[in-house]
């Protein structure tokens, strides 16, 4: 038997092994399209590839990117086009996956960057590729794309156009990012699809059921590639694994990133680290708490129920959240948008997190079109679609959140809502602050009839 034919034997057992191992529940799912390749055109093996940026600290940057073959892990940066006044070196590594071995991942830190600042650079000294980077801002407001469950299909490709035309700080995915299912080169195609804009925006994502790949005997160890490739600032806010980190932007926005498939029991690490985590933020300097993962706690679709990544979790750290006083929390998984009201221990309730299942972004699985019937009091807005969403922080008491979808490949605006910091009182009973000026700044909520736009009229929740 030859070489090749050994390969791909081996790469038939694992797609099986995978697609048992990774199968949770089994429901309809609508037709999706097709998944889409982006194979790498370029003959030279140390061209840099799969660009992507993501935060590290209040003013530096981690751009990571692949070359073939070995070559300097050297960012030159600088604030004109073609012009590199700054420069630093980082590391590489590579790693394998049965039969596949991952060309140089590099990973190189570049700062201090002043904030709200385009910044122009190119990796390895390769002087045909130059890219753009903006950093975030030092005040709000600030503007997050949040979208998760992305693949790479024709609906993928779709949500990215939406994107691109958004103007943008900073995006949050909340797990499944290829669906390469083990299929290593999946991950490098996904890499060249979201280059265009990753490498310009910071991308700060948590992992997924896809992005496990452990199968049972052929590859023991988890998370290989989504380690090796999506290299998130953990270090910085002291955990101890890359699958769960927290990070301040904006001066007044604090982002807790945690991993549904990694411990989280009250006896774990990362139970620890979220608890003391919280016990750090100071709500009159950072009034806004966000907190992304994967499996959602709240879910009124026919798909992913009664997962424990999903309710052990929520009986393991809600009472975390809720005493901290967690504005908003974003999740992914099922293939749908919903939207909940504030809620705690499953009934509304004006003191706890609003919910987000925002795992509508275009995989390659389709969408999960089958809803709970009666629909629950606490979900506000759920629907079927691909799309992304955008959360607008506006000042330290308001933020907006819309929803957009993808009604025939354009962007529809179908859920759109403000909301305040649980940080502050409505009423303005902290601080001494009125309505009035709780709305300064453009904060006014809008006023639409629209069965789907919600507004602020009489309190925090809807």
């Amino acid at each position: 038997m030859s070489k090749m034919n050994v390969i791909i034997i081996m790469f038939v057992i694992v797609a099986i092994l995978a697609s048992v191992s990774g199968q949770v529940s089994s429901y309809h799912r609508p037709p999706p399209r097709k998944t889409l390749s982006f194979p790498w055109n370029s003959d030279d093996s140390t061209t840099p590839q799969q660009v992507h940026v993501s935060m590290v600290g209040s003013d530096k940057m981690r751009v990571s990117w692949i070359t073939q073959d070995e070559t300097p892990s050297k960012v030159e940066y600088g604030t004109s086009s073609g012009v590199y006044d700054s420069s630093a070196e980082g590391s590489a590594s590579n790693y394998r996956y049965i039969t596949y071995k991952s060309g140089q991942i590099h990973d190189t830190v570049i700062g201090p960057l002043n904030p709200n600042t385009t910044y122009y650079y190119r990796c390895s000294g390769d002087a045909s590729r130059e890219f753009s980077l903006k950093t975030t801002p030092s005040q709000l407001p600030i503007k997050f794309v949040i979208v998760g469950d992305l693949g790479q299909t024709g609906w993928t490709k779709s949500t990215l156009d939406h994107i691109s035309k958004t103007d943008y700080d900073m995006l949050l995915l909340p797990g499944d990012l290829s669906y390469a299912d083990s299929w290593q080169p999946h991950w490098d195609s996904f890499g060249r699809m979201v280059e265009p804009l990753a490498s310009q925006r910071p991308w700060m994502v948590t992992q997924g059921n896809h992005e496990v790949e452990k199968i049972p005997i052929v590859h023991k160890t988890p998370f290989t590639a989504y380690n090796s490739r999506w290299h998130m600032p953990f270090e910085e806010s002291g955990s101890s694994s890359n699958l769960y980190y927290s990070f301040d932007v904006a001066s007044m926005v604090h982002v807790i990133v945690l991993g549904s498939y990694t411990d989280f029991d009250l006896a774990s690490s990362q139970y620890a680290w979220l608890e003391s985590d919280l016990k750090k933020i100071d709500r009159k300097r950072t009034p806004w708490v966000v907190v992304v993962l994967h499996a959602p706690w709240y879910n009124s679709n026919k798909a992913h129920q009664g997962e424990k990544e999903s309710v052990d979790m929520k009986a393991a750290m809600e009472q975390l959240l809720y005493d901290a006083r967690v504005d908003v929390v974003f999740v992914g998984h099922v293939h749908a948008y919903e939207r909940f009201t504030r809620v705690y221990d499953g009934v509304a309730n004006k003191c706890g997190p609003i919910h987000i299942t925002i795992g509508d972004g275009g995989n390659r699985e389709g969408l999960s079109g089958s809803f709970q019937d009666p629909k629950p009091d606490i979900s506000m807005v759920r629907e079927a679609s691909f799309g992304h969403g955008e959360l607008t922080v506006v000042n330290a008491t308001h933020a907006k959140w819309d929803w957009v979808r993808n009604e025939d490949d354009e962007p529809v605006s179908a859920d759109s809502f403000w909301f305040t910091s649980l940080a502050f009182d409505w009423r303005g009973r902290k601080g001494g602050r009125s309505e009035r000026a709780a709305l300064a700044g453009g904060a006014r909520p809008i006023r639409r009839e629209h069965k789907n736009i919600i507004t602020v009229a009489d309190g925090p929740t809807e």
